[in-house]
Formats: structure tokens, C-alpha cells, sequence
């Protein structure tokens, strides 16, 4: 399974003491991509449990609303297209 994930940060987040979590002792980055907190983990990736592994999703809307939309292919603005299971 693949995602596609839009962001638009600049530079990289560099995590240090302060970013330890007070109560879990440890820090959770995100790699799912669908953080409200990101760079950090809030638990967002449990909606893609049910994910197939043979499609790619784009998931629209935002404040956590997010659903998950198959994604058959992706048109480049040169006008390349890219089939997502070739």
C-alpha cells in the first residue's frame, strides 16, 4: 500500500529534550503522514488498518476528517501520467 501525502514544510523538524512526551517518556514521529501533529504521531495511522496493499490513497479533507480515496494514476503538470500499479 502507498500513500500520497502533500506537505509543505521547508526543512527538517529536529527533535531534542522538549520534545519528549511528559507521561510516555518517548517521542513518535509520524510516518503515515496523516498527523494533525506532525512531525508527531497522534494515532491518525489506525485509519489506514483496513488499507489494501495493492492501491495507492490520497486522503482528502483535513482536521482529522481525512477520508481515504484510491488513487488509479497521477498526472504530472508536463502532462506524464503514471499508472499506480505499473
Amino acid at each position: 500500500m502507498s500513500r500520497l501525502v502533500e506537505l509543505d514544510a521547508t526543512g527538517p523538524k529536529k527533535l531534542d529534550e522538549s520534545d519528549l512526551d511528559p507521561e510516555k517518556g518517548d517521542i513518535a514521529v509520524c510516518q503515515c503522514g496523516l498527523s494533525g501533529a506532525f512531525p508527531f504521531c497522534d494515532g491518525s495511522h489506525r485509519r489506514t488498518e483496513s488499507e489494501d496493499g495493492d492501491a495507492c490513497y490520497r486522503y482528502i479533507g483535513g482536521d482529522g476528517s481525512q477520508q481515504p480515496k484510491t488513487v488509479a494514476r497521477v498526472v504530472y503538470q508536463d502532462g506524464t501520467t503514471e499508472g499506480v500499479d505499473e
